[in-house]
């Protein structure tokens, strides 16, 4: 991996990101919510929404920078975006993965390094920073598809040994990895892009030929999953703010603890692939989880105009 994806890596790093372990296919980065939480105070939803999370504590991290979707809203860099940059991103070429253990413990380590900048920063309280450098939860998303790492579960139980609680992001697209996950982790996400198959091949561009069939039979099992369960709604102006009524079949199905109805962001590297005009105004989005709610029975319970999120519960 190193060999064929030095240039990529100078890509990442230049991000912000970290690659990690000895076979660089997990990666860490500081968080833009942690920042904004040491400079300013402002968090993250999530610290609104989900005790007991605190912004400048959470560790973003993915044990598997490749991913089985393309999605064209995704912030995050794919093979082939650029002419000159392309590498088997699914699946990665390894023959053997890092230990769980070595993982979360080279993604501490580099979250420090990272944060250590912040000392000379006077808007930054000092105890403040301190708390950051020890993370009590570590959320798996980041970049690629973190169930694709085979030993997801085990990371899990790492974090735990260190004092962190976890949340888990998901596409939805290995329903026998989240069924076999023992533990679940303290929060689980799957992301929902589309209300029809027409609309998520285009708009996610799965890798795999039955992505959307995988994705219904994660909701369909979601019910089941001991854990806190949310589903989150990405909206993206143009391509799938329709058919409130079918994204609400898919919420009942599921029986989620919350829903997220949350704004595409024209960040990133997704700048190359949409206009502009496909990030939604809060407006929209408020009036589109609005419907939401009528046809579900979920209350709005929060919204975050910085993040351009609803939520639902």
């Amino acid at each position: 991996m190193r060999s064929e994806t030095l240039s990529v890596e100078e890509v990442y790093r230049k991000q912000g990101y970290r690659l990690l372990g000895r076979n660089r296919h997990s990666a860490v980065k500081v968080c833009r919510w942690t920042k904004e939480s040491l400079r300013s105070g402002r968090v993250c939803y999530k610290e609104l929404w989900y005790p007991p999370v605190q912004s400048h504590r959470c560790m973003e991290m993915t044990p598997y920078i490749g991913c089985n979707c393309h999605c064209l809203y995704c912030w995050r860099i794919h093979s082939g975006d650029r002419p000159e940059l392309k590498w088997k991103e699914f699946p990665l070429p390894i023959k053997e993965m890092d230990e769980p253990g070595e993982i979360v413990d080279d993604a501490v380590r580099m979250r420090r390094e990272l944060l250590i900048g912040f000392k000379g920063n006077p808007k930054v309280d000092r105890d403040k920073l301190m708390e950051a450098l020890k993370p009590t939860m570590m959320t798996m998303s980041l970049t690629g598809e973190p169930t694709l790492y085979p030993r997801i579960s085990e990371l899990v139980v790492e974090a735990r040994k260190r004092g962190m609680i976890t949340f888990l992001v998901t596409n939805g697209t290995m329903p026998k990895v989240l069924e076999e996950m023992d533990p679940l982790p303290f929060q689980l996400y799957v992301t929902v892009s589309a209300p029809d198959k027409d609309t998520y091949i285009r708009l996610v561009r799965p890798l795999i030929r039955d992505g959307w069939e995988r994705l219904n039979q994660t909701l369909d099992l979601f019910p089941s999953l001991d854990t806190r369960r949310v589903i989150r709604l990405t909206m993206v102006k143009g391509w799938n703010m329709k058919s409130p009524e079918k994204y609400a079949d898919m919420v009942r199905r599921a029986e989620p603890d919350y829903v997220e109805v949350k704004a595409y962001e024209w960040v990133g590297e997704s700048q190359r692939r949409l206009p502009r005009w496909a990030m939604p105004y809060m407006e929209e989005i408020e009036s589109f989880a609005a419907e939401l709610s009528k046809l579900t029975g979920y209350e709005i319970g929060g919204r975050y105009k910085p993040s351009g999120a609803i939520l639902l519960k």
